[in-house]
């Protein structure tokens, strides 16, 4: 009934491809899916049998990953070079596009260092010292 009212609405996309990875308890889903403006996207489903105590009755336990076309390439780098540690145990190199960028070591300029709580100080002294002027 539920999907009834989602296809209805336009909610529920249509599987454009889909392949079944079934690997021991886990069966895993690849889904290819269309946006409105027809853009594919990959849906990622892990499903896992489960055995409920109360009920006495067996359930799914689902977990989803959205992908979009434009994040492809560097999911697969990041998954490629896991699989590859994993098999290796060595960590491959990191691409220079992926890699992290320190920022230069700025050192403090004593001059443009400006504190508020001394601006404060040196304001109230320099009015005390005026007023103080003034009246002698």
């Amino acid at each position: 009934m539920e999907e009834l009212d989602k296809k209805e609405q336009g909610q529920v996309r249509e599987e454009i491809f889909s392949r079944t990875v079934r690997a021991g308890k886990r069966t895993y889903f690849f889904d290819v899916k269309s946006t409105r403006s027809e853009e594919h996207y990959l849906t990622i489903t892990e499903s896992k049998r489960r055995f409920n105590n109360d009920s006495g009755k067996f359930f799914y336990e689902k977990h989803k990953l959205f992908l979009y076309k434009e994040d492809f390439e560097k999911f697969a780098n990041g998954l490629n070079a896991a699989i590859e540690f994993i098999q290796t145990g060595v960590a491959p190199e990191e691409p220079e596009v992926e890699k992290k960028i320190k920022p230069p070591v700025v050192e403090e300029d004593p001059h443009t260092k400006v504190e508020f709580e001394d601006l404060g100080a040196d304001a109230t002294e320099e009015t005390n010292t005026s007023e103080e002027e003034t009246k002698a």
